[in-house]
């Protein structure tokens, strides 16, 4: 079971990176690149990068998703040498012990980032780019950039919950969950002010 854990951690930390490096990457370098782009550019570029970039976008997504689950239920659910079912590290003698409470905020706000990437940004990505959209264009377009945006505000609190308790000893209350979400969102909100700026420095 350790080999087996090490394995699909292995696989969840490094689809981990190829997803939200490519959710960074649609944030912080392609929307200030296709602001600058002319429909003539776009025409070129776009046909090139974004299928292949949504393919790692997306699938980066579900297989972080799918390993984050089983990765769940061989470390909070199952006890060696006793079987399935929720073990000391999950559920103490007072309910959710602090890394369960953590790990399930990650997991709610992981969760939510894969289904806004599988049902909401990828659908309406795949009905721009193959032109189907007709006259919903822009608005597929303004949706599919709040759930990109949004999966990105998440995406540092998400973080937070991963690793919180068995990486940082952190005991959970909900003014360390509100206090790590606040962090993130401003390092994402820093992030983003810095990413429209920074093509004016070079």
């Amino acid at each position: 079971m350790n080999k087996l854990e090490f394995l699909f951690r292995w696989t969840h930390v490094f689809a981990g990176i190829v997803w939200i490096g490519h959710l960074y990457f649609f944030n912080f370098v392609n929307l200030q690149l296709q602001g600058k782009l002319d429909d003539a550019g776009k025409k070129v570029v776009n046909p090139h990068l974004m299928p292949r970039a949504l393919w790692w976008f997306r699938w980066g997504a579900m297989a972080t998703f799918l390993t984050g689950l089983i990765m769940f239920g061989q470390i909070y659910c199952y006890t060696p040498e006793i079987g399935w079912g929720a073990n000391m590290i999950l559920k103490g003698s007072e309910g959710l012990t602090d890394r369960a409470r953590w790990i399930m905020w990650g997991m709610t706000f992981g969760s939510i980032m894969w289904f806004n990437v599988w049902f909401i940004i990828w659908p309406a990505q795949k009905k721009l780019l193959g032109g189907t959209a007709g006259d919903a264009a822009p608005a597929l377009r303004t949706r599919a950039a709040l759930a990109s945006r949004i999966n990105t505000y998440l995406s540092a609190p998400m973080l937070v919950g991963m690793l919180a308790a068995n990486h940082a000893g952190m005991s959970f209350s909900y003014g360390a969950l509100l206090t790590a979400a606040l962090l993130g969102l401003a390092v994402i909100k820093t992030a983003y002010v810095h990413s429209t700026f920074v093509g004016q420095k070079v």
